[in-house]
């Protein structure tokens, strides 16, 4: 996020509400990790991934700075054919 979101999701923050850049921030963000997440598991030759998981970490509490952290396993599933 640029200085000019933070400044105004510390004004939110401090009258209250939430601000609409910082959620569509948020938003590309968990999308972008979703693609990417996907993207590396088809790399490996996988075609699902597992136990996927989402995390938001605080970098710094002077400044805002959140970030996302995302996991999951990668597999293969494959249809027996009986």
């Amino acid at each position: 996020m640029n200085i000019f979101k933070d400044l105004f999701a510390w004004v939110r923050d401090t009258v209250g509400g939430r601000s609409d850049a910082v959620q569509k921030t948020m938003r590309d963000s968990r999308r972008t990790a979703l693609y990417e997440l996907k993207k590396e598991a088809y790399e490996v030759g996988a075609n699902a991934v597992l136990g996927f998981d989402l995390d938001y970490v605080e970098l710094s509490s002077a400044v805002s700075m959140v970030m996302l952290v995302e996991s999951g396993t990668a597999v293969r599933i494959e249809v027996e054919n009986r």
